[in-house]
């Protein structure tokens, strides 16, 4: 298959493949660039299509392919792009500094509402928050363990709700 040829036959499938290249991208920049690539290696390597078969599957596996390489190879440099202007902030040593303050203040105040429950309440939940199971619980209070289960959820469901009261403006992200 000649250049010429190759290009005719592509040229119907452009459409196609450029609407696969924005799928594939969901950025108009970089279809563009996918489509040309795509387009690009199949005229270098039009020596490889076998003639009689689908070109427009050809190309298709084709620009499949250098997508996930693409993504692979963006995945692996995994740079980042900082625009703050402090580039001296980016490569200062690999020793990180942790700041609990903030969990620690959090930790305190949720030590504080879990206080405030009621004692039967209070004891089996801090019982299974310290990793005794439901059968220890119940044993240690001489209680069935039906009653140690409820307990200790409805002791999640008083600090669900002072939680939320407490915390009603606030948005954390993880």
């Amino acid at each position: 298959m000649t250049s010429m040829e190759f290009n005719q036959q592509s040229q119907q499938f452009s459409r196609m493949l450029k609407a696969f290249a924005y799928k594939l991208t969901q950025d108009m920049e970089r279809a563009k660039d996918l489509y040309q690539d795509t387009i690009y290696r199949g005229l270098a390597y039009k020596d490889r299509f076998e003639e009689g078969s689908n070109l427009k599957a050809w190309l298709h596996t084709i620009m499949k392919n250098i997508f996930i390489n693409d993504y692979r190879k963006r995945m692996r440099a995994s740079v980042i792009m900082d625009s703050s202007g402090n580039d001296y902030l980016i490569d200062s040593g690999k020793e990180i500094v942790d700041n609990d303050g903030e969990s620690n203040i959090m930790m305190k105040e949720l030590t504080e509402i879990i206080d405030k429950l009621e004692e039967e309440l209070r004891l089996p939940f801090l019982m299974h928050y310290q990793g005794y199971k439901y059968h220890e619980i119940a044993d240690k209070f001489e209680i069935p363990l039906g009653t140690v289960k409820s307990r200790i959820f409805f002791a999640r469901k008083e600090l669900k709700k002072e939680i939320q009261k407490r915390y009603v403006n606030q948005v954390y992200y993880n």
